[in-house]
């Protein structure tokens, strides 16, 4: 990341005349999480707001692939670490240490939901998603499901995951989301969706949904 006194001009878009590369980015975010969290747990990058530094030629494509510099990053321990200094403000993506913030691009959603799991617990069933980066995260009032219309008329889900990030589910537990769908009436509407942790989400109105599958 910059060098103290280093002009954002200086850091656009992956500018690495600093020498340090991925490399001192690696440093800094290992040196924010484990002075913060001791290895365990997640960062607290939400009460962080250091000064924006520029940004850095780093790229989450569409199915999860983290790219520097236009190569794939194919350490999955090293997607994990930035994933954890990762933030999201007014629609941009940011890697963020208690002192520096670099943006990066992000094409759809940062996460990937590649797993599921269909548990019954007190409140009935409750789905579990594990992401690309090995987050378990429960479906529930916290972490809601949304549903918007793809490009070929079918339906994309869309998991939260924590603050303003979220997390695309693949196309193959969507269909398993679709079989286990149930329609209900909301606000006088038949709707199909899903039940997860004691609250329902709602993907289209029923017609709709039968077309797109």
């Amino acid at each position: 990341m910059a060098k103290q006194g280093q002009t954002s001009g200086q850091r656009h878009e992956g500018n690495d005349s600093d020498g340090k590369g991925i490399e001192g980015l690696t440093a800094a975010a290992r040196e924010a999480v484990n002075g913060t969290t001791a290895g365990k747990g997640l960062p607290p990058v939400h009460l962080w707001n250091p000064p924006f530094c520029g940004d850095l030629d780093m790229r989450i494509a569409g199915d999860g692939t983290w790219f520097y510099m236009g190569t794939p990053i194919g350490r999955p321990a090293l997607v994990r670490l930035f994933s954890t200094i990762l933030k999201r403000e007014d629609g941009k993506h940011f890697l963020v240490t208690p002192v520096e913030k670099v943006g990066i691009r992000v094409d759809d959603a940062p996460f990937l939901a590649v797993e599921m799991q269909n548990e019954a617990g007190d409140r009935g069933r409750l789905l579990r998603f594990r992401t690309n980066v090995d987050d378990w995260v429960p479906c529930d009032s916290a972490h809601r499901l949304r549903f918007e219309m793809a490009a070929d008329g079918g339906l994309t889900p869309y998991l939260h995951v924590r603050a303003d990030l979220w997390a695309k589910v693949t196309r193959a537990l969507y269909y398993d989301l679709v079989d286990m769908g149930e329609e209900r009436m909301v606000d006088g509407q038949p709707m199909f969706g899903v039940e997860s942790g004691g609250e329902f989400f709602a993907m289209a109105d029923a017609k709709q949904v039968r077309d797109a599958v």
